[in-house]
């Protein structure tokens, strides 16, 4: 079935409202939704936040108790059938009498996944998919990645001279990036439910990781630590009250330094697997069975090199400042083993380029998980 001009424009109008919910909403997905009758917007809402009504129920009630039987609902994903916090709001809607439904998405998530379109097309109601889809499914490509692939969305983040350098030779990083673009940072991070870095990382620059000013959301922490190295004097242990502090670790860990960081207060999560790209995948398992949608990766190079190896990273934020730092020895943003042939690198799509101040940043996607 063609997808109608106005079903474009009415769907384009909830997806807009579906992205005010972000960094609120998560684990939940980001929804949005337009009541239409006549060609007129009479009723429009989205997910405010975790645990509150749902972007159908919003609309409803934002048209104010008028009868909306016959009118078009346009809703960024399948309406949910089964109850979990809220009802379901394939009953809300089955209340208004709807003459047709159209769906930017389907759900991927199992208690739903076409069950809330059959459920309202079983009542006689004319339901569309497919308006706005590709933008629907970018939207949420965090939400569909944690239910199709059990990982979450890992977004990397770097600062680096024009010459491309993450740290000099020594090892110093502070401060490449002007502060501006350390205001998104932190502005990214209160977007997200983790923040990780390496141990490397963490000797050499002793981050707190923390959000200024807060955001949404408390980022956990996180530390990939293979041998618990982590030390009780950092500052994510002595700031551990603000926000957790969560250490991967391998098994073969000694257990007196497993010891010391759980009674320091940090939740550990051994990860089994022979190197560290197993323990890798094991472990951001972990963290989308834990709930984590969105992770950011701040370095170090290992760290990145690893994930980049992998092809786990998904987004990626490249502050570029006009310094040049040079040496032979300083340290690049991605590590690992790399390509052989520039061929086989990786292109970005999706790409734009922001101007902070004197600091300038390439945002992109990779075409690795969607």
């Amino acid at each position: 079935m063609a997808i109608a001009d106005d079903d474009q424009r009415f769907m384009r109008r909830a997806l807009d409202l579906a992205e005010q919910g972000r960094g609120f909403v998560e684990p939940n997905p980001m929804v949005g939704c337009v009541i239409v009758q006549d060609s007129q917007i009479i009723g429009e809402g989205f997910h405010e936040k975790f645990g509150g009504p749902h972007a159908e129920v919003n609309a409803i009630a934002s048209a104010g108790g008028a009868s909306l039987e016959g009118c078009t609902v346009y809703v960024t994903l399948e309406p949910c059938c089964h109850h979990g916090k809220t009802p379901p709001c394939t009953d809300a809607l089955l209340r208004i009498k709807p003459a047709r439904v159209v769906v930017a998405m389907q759900d991927p998530f199992p208690k739903v996944q076409g069950g809330g379109i059959q459920g309202l097309a079983s009542r006689g109601i004319q339901v569309c998919v497919g308006a706005c889809g590709e933008e629907a499914a970018r939207l949420n490509a965090p939400f569909i990645k944690v239910h199709e692939k059990g990982k979450p969305w890992v977004i990397a983040k770097w600062a680096m001279t024009l010459d491309g350098k993450l740290a000099t030779a020594s090892g110093s990083s502070k401060w490449i990036s002007g502060e501006a673009a350390r205001a998104e940072v932190h502005r990214i991070r209160g977007l997200c439910d983790g923040v990780m870095v390496g141990s490397g990382t963490v000797k050499l620059d002793d981050p707190l990781l923390t959000t200024r000013p807060p955001g949404p959301r408390t980022a956990a922490r996180i530390v990939f630590d293979s041998q618990a190295t982590l030390s009780p004097t950092s500052q994510l242990i002595e700031s551990i009250g603000e926000s957790p502090v969560m250490v991967a670790v391998a098994e073969s860990a000694r257990s007196e330094r497993l010891e010391r960081l759980d009674h320091a207060g940090c939740d550990l999560i051994v990860c089994p697997g022979s190197d560290h790209a197993e323990r890798m995948e094991y472990f951001l398992g972990q963290l989308a069975s834990r709930g984590m949608t969105n992770v950011l990766v701040e370095g170090g190079s290992q760290l990145l090199g690893l994930l980049w190896d992998t092809q786990q990273i998904d987004e990626v934020y490249a502050f570029i400042a006009p310094k040049i730092a040079g040496g032979s020895e300083a340290i690049s943003p991605i590590g690992g083993r790399g390509v052989l042939n520039m061929e086989e690198a990786t292109s970005l799509v999706r790409t734009d380029l922001r101007s902070y101040q004197e600091t300038i940043c390439l945002h992109g996607f990779t075409d690795f998980s969607l």
